[in-house]
């Protein structure tokens, strides 16, 4: 691929970029697209290619360890309108 002068990251990821994307094994990556964890790709004339945007949404979706993420989102939201009234912004000295 010829580069240019524009730096922006690649949109469709081969198999092993898609899995080293998302932190996996080729061999995962493959079981979670079978089992529907991971997007199926897409076919560009005889290339296939994952969409970057798509595996980021379906990382995302991917459960945490612990339910933390999930759970902090929430108590965060839950927190913020119950203390919205109460933000106190700071203000450097002169």
């Amino acid at each position: 691929m010829k580069s240019d002068a524009f730096s922006y990251p690649p949109r469709g990821l081969s198999r092993e970029e898609a899995a080293r994307y998302i932190g996996v094994g080729s061999t995962l990556f493959d079981e979670m697209v079978a089992d529907g964890r991971m997007p199926k790709p897409k076919r560009i004339n005889s290339r296939t290619v994952w969409d970057r945007v798509a595996l980021d949404i379906a990382f995302t979706s991917l459960p945490d360890k612990d339910g933390g993420l999930q759970e902090l989102l929430e108590r965060s939201k839950r927190d913020g309108q119950k203390d919205s009234a109460t933000f106190i912004a700071y203000t450097p000295k002169a």
